[in-house]
């Protein structure tokens, strides 16, 4: 069963957020950043399991894979794939995550 892309808010201020920030320095740096996101979240699309567990939550249904340094966190839900956030790897998980594992 195909299941749908979902982001939240979170997830799509974060993708803004690293695109900005990259293209102080470069611009084609940062759609190119972007692209391999983009790339990597079609992938989880196609196979969601194939992400590792979070080791932070322990949870089958919250998944990552990495572009570069930058942590991609998801949900996996019967229908819908949940981006829940894209960061740094060098930054802590933060309770971001708890605020979308609440609802």
């Amino acid at each position: 069963m195909a299941r749908l892309l979902k982001w939240t808010e979170d997830a799509a201020e974060d993708i803004v957020a690293i695109a900005e920030f990259i293209s102080r320095d470069s611009e084609f740096y940062a759609k190119a950043v972007v692209q391999k996101i983009i790339e990597k979240i079609n992938t989880i699309l196609e196979e969601p399991e194939i992400g590792r567990v979070v080791p932070e939550i322990e949870s089958p249904k919250l998944r990552e894979r990495f572009v570069y340094s930058y942590r991609l966190i998801y949900e996996i839900s019967d229908d819908a794939i949940w981006m829940i956030a894209i960061f740094s790897g060098k930054q802590p998980l933060e309770s971001r995550l708890d605020k979308r594992l609440e609802s």
